[in-house]
């Protein structure tokens, strides 16, 4: 199939697609992030088998079983890194999506009483917060520093094409397992298949891992890590920076996620077509993960982040001052090519600059940090909207953007000699 390295130095994509390791962790972590998002879907579809506890109303449930999601990723976000720069990072990728594969298979055998669907939820959800770290960690040890980049627009490309796929043909694919497989479990098993398959996928690669880690002399103390990871980051001032822009980055999309449901409400949609808006800002992403990816060498690639900042300002500032959808599609489209020069650098610059030894306890702290970035807004964006209205909010948002920007930028570019 694919070369184990590739021959020789490149810029762009045809190198990393010439590499068999990063093709089958490529294509590995997009089948198991596309099981995620089905997966999501199929929780919410299979409320309605289930009769609502006492004291609890039908869309308490939904809010229920959402907080559940939630919660192991604020609690175990940083945990997952810990044992990531312990243990084998193929080991760890790998046993998630087996073990997740399987007990979404033994989700037709439990009783159906809600809390047990909480628990398999909850269970889940912990385990992902090991994949994500040593997913993250894995990249720098398979791909060339020079790569690097390129790398980093693949799969944040394919990040957000597993989200949108994901979230629109969930609900088709479910319909078709439970017609066409069986009508009891084909959902399931159609969900597992996604895991254990990607599972399957990743077993051949073969890692330079650490040696700490191969010869096994790594003993795991969670909270020394945990404490060693937030010192590292108090002194490295670049990778920091770089994680804060990065939350900033998904706290703008967790907000938009209910903003854009009020904007469906404004441009003459229906309230569920809200998905029009983060479609058109995926499809953006991809653009924008696309041309990185191919002329990277020929952009100033210090000035990224900043541009980015600015991009996602200028479209939050003038959206609701335009009434045609085309346009405001076009604005999701242009907000999605101006959060892909922020993730792909950002994410690109933390891989550089961190240690092998250092990348678990690193990768670990920025899931932990994402999935709060991610869930804040989520609570907040709504009732500011309602006590103050659509336009003074993102009005706001964007100065904060703009903001957090210029700041980044300033305080960064006195160190930032030749990172990228």
């Amino acid at each position: 199939m694919f070369p184990i390295e590739p021959a020789a130095v490149n810029n762009g994509f045809s190198v990393l697609l010439k590499s068999r390791n990063f093709m089958l962790l490529w294509i590995g972590q997009l089948v198991s992030q596309l099981g995620d998002k089905v997966f999501f879907v199929l929780m919410i579809a299979l409320l309605e088998n289930y009769q609502p506890p006492a004291g609890l109303t039908e869309n308490s449930m939904y809010s229920t079983l959402m907080v559940v999601f939630t919660i192991p990723a604020i609690l175990f976000g940083s945990a997952g890194g810990v044992f990531v720069d312990r243990l084998p990072k193929k080991v760890i990728m790998v046993g998630s999506d087996f073990v997740r594969g399987f007990l979404v298979l033994g989700l037709p055998l439990l009783p159906r009483e809600f809390i047990l669907l909480l628990l398999l939820a909850f269970a889940i959800s912990t385990i992902t917060q090991f994949f994500a770290p040593a997913e993250h960690a894995a990249l720098p040890l398979i791909v060339r520093k020079e790569s690097l980049m390129a790398a980093n627009a693949l799969f944040s490309s394919t990040m957000m094409t597993a989200m949108i796929v994901g979230f629109a043909m969930g609900e088709p694919i479910l319909t078709w397992a439970k017609n066409w497989i069986a009508e009891d479990y084909g959902q399931e098993l159609i969900v597992a298949t996604f895991y254990i398959a990607s599972a399957v996928i990743m077993l051949p690669i073969k890692f330079k891992e650490p040696k700490r880690v191969l010869d096994g002399q790594a003993s795991i103390h969670p909270w020394v890590d945990f404490k060693e990871g937030l010192r590292y980051l108090k002194k490295n001032v670049l990778i920091l920076n770089a994680m804060l822009q990065l939350v900033t980055l998904y706290c703008v999309f967790a907000a938009l996620t209910v903003l854009t449901i009020r904007l469906a409400a404004e441009f003459g949609l229906k309230e569920k077509q809200f998905g029009f808006f983060l479609a058109a800002a995926g499809i953006g992403m991809v653009t924008g993960a696309g041309i990185l990816g191919h002329w990277n060498d020929r952009l100033n690639r210090k000035s990224l982040p900043l541009v980015g900042f600015l991009v996602m300002a200028a479209v939050l500032g003038v959206f609701t001052f335009t009434h045609n959808l085309m346009l405001a599609l076009g604005l999701c489209a242009s907000l999605g090519i101006g959060a892909s020069f922020i993730y792909v650098p950002m994410q690109t610059l933390i891989q550089q600059r961190t240690p092998h030894s250092m990348h678990g306890k690193v990768f670990g702290f920025q899931n932990h940090a994402v999935n709060i970035a991610l869930s804040a807004p989520l609570a907040i964006a709504g009732p500011l909207t309602d006590a103050f209205g659509l336009r003074p909010v993102l009005v706001g948002m964007s100065l904060i953007v703009a903001g957090v920007g210029v700041w980044a930028w300033k305080n960064t570019k006195r160190v930032l000699k030749d990172v990228l």
